[in-house]
């Protein structure tokens, strides 16, 4: 494993899941974590959650982040997280992306996301693309691995760390 990249983990969780990996993957490769927390909390239950984190997702809102402490020239490498709403990223995490385009470019990057449906690999590739990262950035989607967890999530998050050790 790279031990000489300096690693952080970006990544926006409403239910657990996001986080729950994001943890893994930083105390795997010793890296830090940066959670993004927007400045107004999505509803987190019932329909609300689905319909106003549906409508933000869709419509690619890029709500204001409250306190992010991130430095790019800091890192070597970005790993970014996110769960998948209505096929896409967390708004969120197209805050980050989009308020640090440049400074992302000169990074190494890898994407994973979190869900309970489908539509993961749809929207790794639509966070890719808006970071305008190479399709060779390591990827990988989990499914519920902290409300469900189950051995093919455990052998993907070992997958995709030994990835990221290239």
């Amino acid at each position: 494993m790279s031990e000489s990249l300096k690693t952080a983990v970006v990544f926006y969780s409403m239910s657990g899941n996001v986080k729950f990996v994001a943890g893994k993957i930083a105390e795997s490769l010793g890296a830090d974590v940066i959670e993004l927390v927007p400045e107004k909390a999505y509803p987190d239950k019932g329909f609300r959650k689905f319909f106003w984190g549906g409508k933000s997702a869709v419509m690619k809102e890029t709500p204001a982040l409250a306190g992010l402490n991130f430095d790019p020239d800091k890192y070597d490498r970005v790993i970014i997280g996110t769960p998948v709403w209505a096929g896409t990223m967390a708004p969120p995490v197209r805050s980050f992306i989009t308020g640090y385009k440049d400074a992302l470019k000169t990074k190494k990057l890898a994407f994973f996301a979190c869900c309970s449906g489908t539509d993961a690999a749809k929207a790794i590739e639509k966070t890719r693309a808006l970071a305008e990262a190479p399709e060779s950035c390591p990827s990988a989607f989990f499914t519920d691995p902290l409300t469900r967890p189950d051995e093919k999530n455990d052998a993907l998050l070992s997958e995709f760390i030994k990835a990221l050790g290239d």
